[in-house]
């Protein structure tokens, strides 16, 4: 039933692109528009559902500083002050807001792990509409977060037999994460779910598959100055964000990243009509346009994410489908985002800087 569940959510008819290039170069304003804490009352606990009363309203074009909690270390039988102090973490350094949360706030029957702030309700958005999600910020929120690795998860599911949490500390000044006395990763800090309410009025659907309303994406490229680009299915948007990370490789293969806890920055603009050519959510950043494939199955998502990017170079640079194929293979990285997550995310890279010209015409076609 729920791979069935699933399979309905990320199916959809094969339509055309219509991305926006508009997102770069616009600098974040000094002060948003709107605050929006992570509190009680201002969060759910692993899952999406249409009918949640929002934590804001907001006009498009207006931005929103975000404040998130990671369920790392409040997913757990014990309180998030016991729990990160056995990694020598002092109560002054755990969030008030995870406490908070972890007395406060009920996890539903089939719900994921995954703390989420909202929704937002976006006046001007309705069903059929694109919301344009541009990522002006990202802050830590505390130096420090969660990697764990467990029995029956991840890309090796036998290769553990139990539970292998690990509490990992940063250096802000060097902006890294201090795996070991000899292993630094840098700092990428990136929200592993963006989502607009899903596109049918179930009560309840869990946090951990992604489709094609966004959800838990786990897409490291979705740092401070890429956009990602949502359909929208029901009035308002509905905007949720979570699952932040402080930094993750492709695949995500244990099954989390530096699970951290950040704030996020960011402007949210209504594109009319242009959600109905969607199948998958798109993005960009200053050097790439992101296509997207998702599936159960890994290499249906690779289908997928090629599909759609052979649909753009055709639809928007006007290309002959042999031409569009071609250029695929020889110029577009395909890559694994995450295969943990039941439903599997596939990208495809395409280089700006192989177009002469980038213009922003595909919103108004």
């Amino acid at each position: 039933m729920f791979k069935s569940l699933l399979r309905w959510l990320i199916a959809g008819a094969a339509l055309g692109f219509c991305w926006s290039a508009a997102a770069q170069g616009v600098p974040p304003n000094n002060t948003p528009d709107a605050t929006l804490r992570s509190t009680p009352d201002t969060v759910v606990w692993g899952y999406f559902a249409a009918d949640i009363a929002p934590a804001l309203r907001i006009k498009s074009g207006q931005t929103v500083k975000i404040d998130t909690v990671s369920h790392g270390g409040v997913n757990t039988p014990d309180d998030p002050v016991t729990y990160f102090g056995r990694a020598g973490i002092p109560p002054g350094e755990v969030l008030k807001d995870a406490v908070d949360i972890y007395q406060k706030v009920s996890r539903p029957k089939g719900a994921s792990a995954h703390i989420l702030t909202g929704p937002i309700y976006v006046e001007e958005a309705a069903p059929g509409d694109m919301l344009e999600v541009r990522i002006l910020a990202l802050e830590h929120r505390v130096p420090y977060g969660v990697n764990n690795s467990n029995r029956g998860t991840g890309v090796l599911p036998d290769l553990l037999s139990a539970p292998a949490p690990k509490v990992i500390k940063f250096d802000m000044t060097r902006n890294v994460a201090l795996f070991s006395p000899e292993i630094e990763v840098p700092l990428a800090p990136f929200m592993g779910i963006m989502a607009v309410a899903p596109p049918r009025d179930i009560w309840l659907m869990s946090s951990r598959p992604p489709g094609r309303f966004g959800g838990n994406l786990d897409f490291n490229k979705l740092t401070a100055g890429a956009t990602l680009y949502l359909p929208v299915f029901h009035q308002g948007g509905q905007f949720f964000t979570g699952d932040s990370h402080a930094v993750q490789a492709d695949g995500e293969v244990n099954g989390t990243a530096i699970e951290a806890s950040l704030t996020g920055t960011f402007q949210f603009i209504v594109h009319k009509g242009a959600g109905r050519g969607m199948k998958w959510p798109r993005a960009e950043d200053a050097t790439h346009y992101y296509s997207m494939g998702l599936d159960l199955d890994l290499d249906r998502a690779m289908r997928e994410a090629t599909q759609q990017t052979v649909d753009y170079l055709r639809e928007t640079r006007k290309l002959s489908a042999a031409d569009a194929y071609a250029l695929a293979s020889i110029a577009v990285d395909f890559r694994v985002a995450e295969a943990v997550d039941a439903v599997q995310m596939v990208y495809g890279a395409i280089p700006k800087k192989i177009f002469k010209q980038n213009p922003d015409y595909w919103l108004k076609r």
